[in-house]
């Protein structure tokens, strides 16, 4: 079991860097989705994570305090309109509309709602 989840740590881990480059694929859910694999599996892995420069801070505030940054908050919800704008400017189905909006509404309303830091 123990090589699953370092199997899809490392896939993980290589979605969330694809996506530090792509501005299509989300970063932060990968990363986290990686360190849980890795906390499963590889002491190591996980702490190398949580102490990189760049993956490490989203990570540990994340793990520590389930919260997500005032900035990674902007970017997702603003992200989630400019593609639903997108979606409009491409003249989609009603129903992908609809459908769209629904999922992003629950994503934006999840994210908004966490904490922005460590609780005082």
């Amino acid at each position: 079991m123990r090589w699953l989840w370092l199997g899809l740590g490392g896939l993980f881990l290589a979605l969330g860097v694809i996506g530090a480059v792509l501005p299509v694929l989300p970063t932060t859910p990968f990363l986290l989705v990686a360190a849980g694999c890795f906390a499963k599996s590889s002491p190591r892995l996980h702490g190398w994570l949580l102490t990189h420069p760049l993956f490490g801070p989203p990570i540990r505030n994340w793990e520590e305090h389930g919260a997500i940054s005032v900035g990674a908050k902007r970017l997702a919800v603003g992200s989630m309109a400019a593609v639903f704008a997108l979606s409009l400017v491409l003249r989609l189905p009603w129903q992908a509309l609809l459908g769209q909006a629904l999922l992003m509404a629950v994503g934006a309303g999840f994210v908004l709602t966490r904490p922005s830091g460590p609780r005082g």
